[in-house]
């Protein structure tokens, strides 16, 4: 038996994202099952996963156990498969790493909500407000501590399950053309290189219809695409 996940549309569910790329960045196998959201059958596909659960993403794991949160999906699947180096190794970028975790699934609210991820479009003229600046000022001293001490290009030198969790945030901020400093941006165009964020995206460009909710109103641009792991 394998692990089964429940994904939401590719294009739109970051939460989505962050449930399925540890199974794609650690070749752990994985039976993918999708919906999408907005639509009157969203509800029956999740009550057909699993009764009771009302979002995605959500993981069966081969033993019958549900996982109803990509928090809980990440903390299992580094149990799990303790020898692949979903965490670091060293015990404090290891504490590190959870902590940034915890700290992107609880926050970043203005930033989330202003910016909603859409890896179809990326758009001129986003003007970010003072609380979307201060989420980026945040993500900016967390993210600078820990590439100060790794030297990158990942926040812990090679991919982790932190950088999974900020993989999301990267895409916003390539998107909206957030304005963050040179660093920030060289972490942005590791994700936009990295080969399984790469493969979602393109997965998602003909997989179901544009969703209107995330229609922003400007001017479009291509999305920003870099060579894989450039």
């Amino acid at each position: 038996m394998t692990h089964r996940i429940l994904i939401g549309d590719r294009s739109y569910s970051s939460w989505s994202l962050r449930g399925w790329l540890p199974f794609a960045a650690w070749d752990i196998p994985v039976q993918v099952e999708t919906t999408i959201l907005y639509r009157d059958a969203f509800r029956a596909d999740l009550e057909r996963f699993a009764p009771g659960l009302r979002s995605v993403p959500a993981v069966w794991t081969p033993e019958g156990g549900l996982l109803s949160d990509s928090i809980a999906i990440a903390w299992h699947l580094a149990e799990a498969f303790p020898d692949r180096g979903l965490l670091p190794t060293d015990p404090v970028d290891r504490a590190t790493a959870q902590s940034l975790i915890a700290i992107m699934h609880a926050g970043f609210q203005p930033l989330r909500s202003a910016c909603p991820m859409n890896l179809r479009n990326a758009w001129d003229g986003f003007v970010p407000s003072d609380a979307v600046r201060a989420d980026l000022a945040r993500l900016e001293a967390l993210w600078g501590a820990a590439l100060d001490r790794s030297g990158g290009p990942f926040l812990f030198g090679a991919y982790t399950l932190a950088d999974v969790f900020y993989a999301p945030v990267a895409m916003r901020i390539a998107g909206y053309g957030l304005p963050v400093s040179d660093r920030a941006q060289a972490y942005v165009a590791a994700h936009l290189a990295h080969g399984p964020l790469r493969q979602w995206r393109a997965l998602g460009q003909t997989a179901g219809p544009e969703q209107p909710t995330y229609e922003m109103g400007l001017p479009r641009r291509p999305f920003p695409i870099l060579p894989p792991d450039a």
